[in-house]
């Protein structure tokens, strides 16, 4: 009941928005009791507050199943950076976005929103770092991590406002040729060279 209760709020937060999120929409999405709903979460801050944290393990998830499928060769950093590009500009990130905006004005769900923010975008820079192959040792790669995660949240953003698709894609093929050219990221050619030469 509670993992349909979650499901829906963030089905909601996605098609209504925060302030059109209420209580009885999503104990109707639900298919759960009003009495019911309210048993487990009685107001809607409640029900938000347990959302986020169901939406951070969601998008955690959601990255690593992408993650696995990514091929590897001298097309892995195109693939990564797009698979960011579209997780940042899919429903999951939408929800959270919704949250992120409600939160500016509201204490009790920003001190729920903040700590997990901050939990969501160490282990997606930490993420980011190792499918890239990126040596963080180098000078400016750490910057050049957060200047992609900013790419790709931003792009996220303004997909909100309509389909931006092939300008985002434009965009992200162009930041993963200067990437390939960056030093600090050449390690994870260097390996895939070897494994393919042992392979032969």
């Amino acid at each position: 009941m509670r993992a349909r209760l979650m499901e829906a709020t963030v089905e909601l937060l996605v098609e209504k928005g925060f302030s059109g999120t209420t209580t009885t929409l999503v104990s109707e999405r639900a298919g759960v009791s009003r009495g019911a709903q309210l048993h487990h979460f009685p107001t809607k801050n409640d029900l938000v507050v347990a959302a986020v944290t169901h939406l951070t393990e969601r998008r955690g998830d959601e990255l690593a199943a992408r993650a696995a499928e990514l091929p590897e060769g001298r097309n892995r950093t195109r693939a990564v950076i797009q698979m960011l590009g579209d997780h940042f500009a899919g429903p999951v990130f939408t929800a959270a976005l919704e949250l992120w905006v409600a939160a500016r004005t509201d204490e009790s769900l920003l001190a729920a929103v903040a700590p997990l923010e901050q939990v969501v975008g160490r282990e997606t820079h930490k993420l980011t770092v190792q499918l890239l192959g990126a040596d963080e040792s180098q000078p400016g790669v750490r910057e050049l991590i957060q200047a992609t995660l900013d790419l790709v949240r931003g792009l996220g953003l303004a997909s909100t406002l309509g389909d931006d698709t092939r300008r985002r894609r434009r965009i992200l093929d162009q930041w993963a040729a200067t990437l390939d050219a960056t030093p600090g990221f050449e390690a994870r050619f260097a390996r895939t060279s070897t494994t393919e030469r042992d392979h032969k």
